[in-house]
């Protein structure tokens, strides 16, 4: 019989092993990180990671979580990254294969599709597109004065290059039935945010292309195609963003619970490649805090209200930048 002796004894067994009160990390909105629990959501399923640079990427963060939760898996990335990031570290970490790739280059990705099969024993279960770049963000191009050859590079390497991997793996029969393919995108693809520039064009295309190769793939082999909308975070290839700090402090500010930072994305991205999420497909999911359904937060717009001053120009109008 389960007694309140019984469910005190229970309690305290529970915070000898996870010392320490769940809500003290980050805010008060009962963030429980610090309690890291694997269920083998992933256990027997084999993966391809494209993106993983350094510890600030997303795509590091869910390869770690994938090999936690029972997968084996490749990680691929641009030779130069290879070279100039940590991407070998993490492999060795893992005991997962580096496969070096041009994501827009067709014959390497059929490279990586075919050597992850050889490597990994079958057909891949689960694919993350984490590829992102823009030319015309690096050389501080405006919107209204784009460089259109670097326009066309940040499309095909943040979007079209997911277009790619989806073609090849099908082509290839490379994937499972049942099988999941996830991109990374942000909200920027509906709404204007300053900045962001020609970003938002291509991922509203990398979304564009879920819907259209999801029914496809889905139709014909089963596999499911989405993407995350994930909240601001400070990866290598968003810090380039500008203002990128202000537009997180703001996008907290608006969030009921907060933004999701990269290992709340990476759990996400864990139960899109489980058979959990088996029927899913086609979706933008978002993972930022509510965000995407606000309009305006109580926090934001006192702290809008008490910036206005400081963007006035020599006339005393506010500047909507």
């Amino acid at each position: 019989m389960f007694n309140n002796c019984t469910f005190f004894v229970h309690l305290r067994s529970f915070y000898q092993k996870y010392p320490g009160n769940p809500r003290e990390k980050g805010n008060n909105r009962g963030d429980q990180k610090g309690i890291n629990m694997t269920h083998n959501l992933l256990k027997g399923k084999r993966g391809i990671i494209f993106g993983a640079l350094n510890e600030m990427s997303i795509a590091w963060k869910v390869a770690e979580r994938a090999v936690e939760e029972g997968a084996i898996i490749t990680l691929s990335n641009t030779p130069v990254a290879v070279r100039m990031g940590d991407t070998a570290k993490l492999g060795e970490k893992l005991n997962a294969e580096i496969l070096p790739a041009d994501a827009t280059n067709v014959e390497d990705l059929e490279m990586v599709f075919s050597k992850s099969m050889e490597i990994l024993g079958g057909k891949i279960d689960f694919v993350l597109h984490s590829i992102g770049m823009s030319p015309n963000v690096r050389k501080k191009r405006t919107y209204d004065d784009l460089d259109y050859d670097m326009l066309a590079k940040t499309l095909d390497i943040s979007a079209i290059s997911f277009h790619k991997m989806l073609q090849v793996a099908r082509k290839l029969d490379a994937v499972e039935r049942g099988g999941s393919m996830l991109a990374l995108t942000y909200v920027a693809a509906q709404r204007v945010f300053y900045g962001y520039n020609d970003m938002a064009d291509a991922k509203a295309l990398l979304e564009s292309i879920t819907r259209s190769f999801g029914y496809i793939y889905g139709r014909d082999k089963g596999v499911r195609v989405n993407t995350i909308s994930q909240s601001p975070t400070m990866t290598t290839a968003g810090s380039g963003v500008k203002g990128m700090e202000d537009l997180m402090d703001f996008s907290e500010r608006m969030a009921p619970i907060g933004n999701a930072d990269a290992d709340d994305c990476a759990d996400y991205c864990i139960v899109m490649f489980s058979d959990l999420t088996r029927k899913v497909t086609m979706q933008n999911l978002y993972n930022d805090g509510g965000f995407s359904s606000m309009g305006m937060s109580l926090r934001a717009m006192k702290q809008y209200s008490n910036g206005l001053d400081e963007n006035r120009d020599e006339n005393g109008n506010v500047i909507y930048g």
